[in-house]
């Protein structure tokens, strides 16, 4: 039985059952594919692609483009997921109109259920903007690896007083514009836990505890296919890396000895019509 995709309603419903969502990234079509199969909740197509398959540095330098492209894919790959994708960096910033623009983009050409946004107080007249315009939006704060410069980096977020004030201010903003859900990225658990259960929309949690409504990885950190940089708060439950690394060394040896292809991987033609092919 193939899956039925989650509403916006439903995943409100989960969190007043206290069934956790799950919620796993996904950039490409054969990615998206399995993540269906094993049966998320839902799939986000986070702006993380820039460093996770693009190799750059930070999700700055991703464009519209190359979120519209990677979620074309995913929608492929995942036709019964509910799909999130992340606004890259400056398209929701200069103007409401721009931001709404391009939102509805996102939902017109890349197949997005919902987009993503980055930041709290500051964004949270964009976002009610873009659910006015009938595009549901998810909100994301305490990490947010947009701005990671102006946070001081790739850190824990809300440790002291002032910090985890501004982010409780900063997720009843983002629910107030008609969030239908928030992702609460590096901060204490504790935190995590008091905004979860002062807000009537669920959280998604990476870094953030097991309070939370749900919970989001990247699929490339789970499964080990990204060694680069593991956060502390990954689980990996599989080391896909060693794994590519030593089946593409069997190729290249095989290669060379010989040994492959065998006859098992090769075609073969008529002896007859070879035997005519030869006496011209």
């Amino acid at each position: 039985m193939e899956p039925t995709k989650k509403t916006l309603l439903q995943f409100r419903d989960m969190k007043q059952q206290k069934e956790k969502i799950t919620v796993l990234t996904a950039y490409d079509y054969p990615t998206a594919r399995l993540v269906e199969q094993a049966g998320m909740d839902m799939i986000l197509i986070g702006d993380s692609l820039g460093m996770v398959v693009l190799g750059y540095d930070s999700t700055v330098p991703v464009t519209m483009e190359d979120m519209l492209h990677h979620a074309k894919a995913v929608r492929r790959g995942a036709a019964q997921t509910f799909l999130v994708v992340d606004m890259p960096f400056m398209s929701y910033n200069i103007s409401t109109a721009e931001a709404i623009r391009n939102a509805g983009r996102l939902m017109q050409e890349g197949g997005a259920d919902a987009v993503k946004l980055e930041g709290g107080e500051t964004i949270a007249a964009t976002a009610a903007a873009i659910v006015r315009a009938g595009i549901p939006v998810m909100g994301h704060i305490g990490l947010t690896p947009q701005t990671a410069t102006q946070l001081g980096g790739f850190k824990v977020q809300g440790r002291d007083r002032a910090a985890a004030e501004s982010l409780l201010r900063d997720a009843r903003a983002i629910e107030r514009a008609g969030a239908f859900a928030i992702t609460l990225e590096a901060m204490p658990q504790q935190l995590a836990a008091y905004i979860t259960a002062g807000l009537s929309i669920p959280t998604i949690g990476i870094g953030a505890g097991p309070e939370c409504d749900g919970q989001v990885l990247v699929l490339h950190d789970l499964i080990g296919l990204f060694p680069r940089f593991v956060p502390k708060f990954v689980k990996q439950y599989a080391q896909l890396s060693a794994n590519i690394v030593e089946a593409c060394r069997q190729y290249q040896q095989e290669v060379r000895q010989g040994a492959f292809p065998a006859a098992e991987h090769c075609f073969n033609m008529n002896a007859e019509l070879l035997a005519g092919l030869l006496d011209d």
